[in-house]
């Protein structure tokens, strides 16, 4: 046997013949499913299952030294009288007449001499049915969603608000009929994560997947889920810095952080919310309207000003959240705009945090109210005993702003600013200027913010910006003007106009051969040769811009000519004095490098004389094809890449150029045909690559006849 039999005669006393008879037609029906068994013998084992009957119920039993330790059922029955019910003593039947079980654990004295060996390999067929009992539970848990709780749990958020503090925390409960507390967050985290049945209390049990909350709930599961898992896993691993009884954070509550806010806002915007805060319960709503609070501007009797709210603002609590900022007052919690935030929630702030309930201000500081405070809060402000006139009169006319530039006798840039309202012109920066007329103080200042950002100093003596520094300049006249022009009126004197930037051009490029000597005229560069040195100088450094003796730039960047010039210079060792005379005189080896730098030069005359044009033809690859013949023992005896090598060496040695006859060009240098005067030593044979790299002069190569 399986179970003694004392244990089933106890239980089914315990239960009674009704409770026995139903427990012996489940356990012949099929409908238990034993999920686990932990066995040692007939009277001491644990045994859980899933009964199926109106619902699907779980079941427990603990026997101990042949004493029931522990039983359990979910059905309504084992909570009316906590004794055994139908389904506990439907398991215990099924363990007991269960095949499987039968043949494992029995103790049937026919079958002693096998009794040792079940016992060898008792351990592996407690796996096999740990695995066994696990799928049937899998599907014993699906059959009990369809049949319940699929969709019908519901989550409701209770906010606490503590205004000393600050800090705003949320609890939360589930269920249907009634609803539960759930006591521990990360705990509940775990039952979701592992898919657990757990019973909260007599009107809500449920195995813990997220199918079985409501649509209306599964916003919140998944708010909880996130900031449990943070719960349960600081908790785990805090060190002694403990609060709430041992622990880093309270498993009861989540405390709603700055992103906390803005993730719980966004799931219940346009809901009704418990929330207690001082000591009393309330139910707010959670909405994207704007609070109605407005400032009055009313005017006395004694032509004095005063400003207040509309509301008792400290009634009113700010919360902060990551991408939000939030009013509560008692009936809404408002998430606002930036628009409200930057206006009339600013000037809300200020009163709190000077602890003011109104500000007062004279006739002649109301002109600042409505060219500073105004403009920003505009929607937020209303007028009391201000007619229209008065309105007019305090309210600064448009500002226009004009600019002169100019370009002082050190090429320092100037700048006279010029502020005009109507007919009415001042300099902002005399300081000693009296004026009598309301003035925009917020766009004069922002105009006056801009100079100091190009780096514009302040000249005392003359009341101007000044822009000393070069690098400045230029970066004024390539990127700041454009802005200038867009947002004041700008104004250029023709000193100014003729100290810009500029791309210098070459009109015409002359080339010739004559003499053998390659000639390069370089006299129609609309640059004074005496400061070629200095701008091909920057280049090399690559700076962005060279500035000419005459205070203006010249842009190097992108520039071909000058790119030109620098590599005329670098890659043919021209001297630049050279440069500055105007025509340079080369070796006529030099030809094919200029040709190529030619080419890189777009819009300019380029003239070359019949000779050059010659050399550069015949050095062509297919020229070489037709004007060149091959003696006829090497036209018998070379392959085709070799006669071209042979024409190309034999039209070098004609203009007297320099050339190499190099290992992989396979012109056999060691045939009888073609002699090399350039011999190498055994010394120079043994340099490394890097060495003949920097061999500058070439060596003549003579072709036999």
């Amino acid at each position: 046997m399986v179970v003694n039999n004392l244990i089933i005669e106890d239980l089914s006393k315990d239960a009674g013949n009704a409770r026995y008879e139903k427990a012996k037609n489940y356990q012949k029906s099929n409908k238990v499913r034993i999920k686990k068994v932990e066995y040692i013998d007939n009277k001491n084992f644990e045994v859980s299952a899933i009964v199926i009957g109106t619902s699907p119920y779980r079941t427990y039993v603990e026997v101990k030294n042949g004493y029931i330790e522990d039983i359990s059922c979910t059905c309504e029955d084992y909570y009316k009288h906590y004794g055994v019910c139908k389904h506990t003593l439907a398991t215990v039947l099924e363990l007991n007449n269960n095949p499987q079980y039968k043949e494992e654990f029995g103790d049937n004295e026919e079958e002693n001499e096998l009794k040792s060996e079940k016992v060898k390999y008792r351990n592996f067929k407690q796996i096999v049915n740990t695995f066994y009992n696990e799928e049937l539970e899998g599907l014993s848990e699906v059959e009990e969603e369809k049949l319940k709780n699929k969709g019908t749990i519901k989550i409701e958020p209770e906010i606490y608000y503590d205004k000393f503090s600050g800090d705003m925390r949320v609890e939360f409960k589930i269920g249907n009929k009634r609803m539960y507390k759930i006591k521990n967050l990360a705990e509940f985290y775990t039952r979701m994560i592992d898919k657990e049945f757990y019973k909260y209390g007599e009107k809500l049990q449920f195995v813990h997947t997220p199918d079985v909350f409501d649509q209306d709930s599964q916003g919140l599961l998944q708010f909880i889920l996130k900031y449990a898992e943070i719960i349960k896993y600081a908790n785990s691993n805090s060190n002694s810095n403990y609060r709430y009884y041992g622990k880093a954070l309270s498993e009861t509550s989540i405390i709603l952080g700055n992103s906390g806010i803005d993730d719980l806002f966004e799931i219940l915007k346009g809901k009704n919310v418990s929330i207690q805060k001082d000591y009393h319960k309330e139910i707010i709503e959670f909405t994207e309207e704007q609070p109605k609070i407005e400032f009055i501007l009313r005017k006395r009797p004694d032509e004095t000003f005063v400003i207040f709210p509309n509301t008792e603002i400290y009634e009113i609590t700010i919360i902060k959240g990551k991408e939000y900022k939030y009013i509560l007052d008692d009936k809404k919690l408002y998430r606002i705009t930036k628009e409200f935030e930057n206006s009339s929630l600013r000037l809300l702030e200020l009163f709190k945090q000077n602890y003011l309930t109104e500000v007062e201000c004279s006739v002649k500081e109301i002109p600042e109210f409505f060219s500073i405070i105004m403009p920003k809060v505009k929607n937020g402000i209303k007028l009391e005993n201000i007619s229209e006139e008065e309105i007019e009169k305090y309210k600064p006319k448009p500002l226009e702003v004009k600019v002169y530039l100019d370009f002082d006798k050190n090429n320092y840039l100037i700048a006279d600013v010029e502020f005009i309202y109507g007919e009415n012109k001042i300099n902002p920066l005399d300081e000693k200027q009296k004026t009598d007329f309301p003035r925009n103080m917020i766009k004069e200042t922002k105009s006056l913010n801009l100079f100091r950002q190009s780096g514009f100093m302040l000249d005392v003596k003359n009341l101007r910006f000044i822009l000393p520094n070069d690098d400045k300049i230029y970066e004024f006249l390539t990127e700041d003007i454009n802005i200038y022009m867009q947002k004041f009126d700008v104004m250029v004197t023709d000193n100014f106009k003729t100290k810009q930037i500029r791309m210098p051009k070459m009109a015409g490029l002359g080339v010739k051969v004559e003499n053998d000597l390659l000639s390069i005229d370089l006299s129609k560069i609309d640059i004074d040769s005496n400061e070629l040195k200095d701008i091909l100088d920057k280049y090399s450094l690559k700076k962005k811009y060279h500035r000419l003796k005459d205070g203006s730039f010249i842009n190097l960047e992108d520039n071909k000519e000058i790119e030109f010039l620098d590599k005329l210079a670098t890659g043919m060792g021209v001297d630049f004095k050279d440069l500055e005379e105007g025509e340079i005189k080369l070796p006529v080896s030099r030809t094919l490098y200029l040709d190529r730098l030619l080419k890189g030069i777009k819009g300019t005359e380029i003239i070359k004389n019949d000779e050059y044009k010659k050399i550069v033809s015949d050095l062509n690859k297919e020229q070489l094809e037709g004007d060149i013949k091959l003696p006829e023992k090497l036209d018998k005896t070379l392959r085709y890449y070799q006669k071209t090598g042979f024409k190309w060496l034999k039209t070098l040695d004609y203009y007297h150029f320099g050339g190499i006859l190099a290992d992989d060009m396979g012109l056999r240098k060691d045939n009888s045909n073609i002699i090399s005067c350039f011999r190498l030593c055994r010394k120079c044979k043994r340099k490394q690559e890097s060495e003949f790299s920097s061999v500058t002069k070439l060596t003549y190569i003579k072709l036999a006849k």
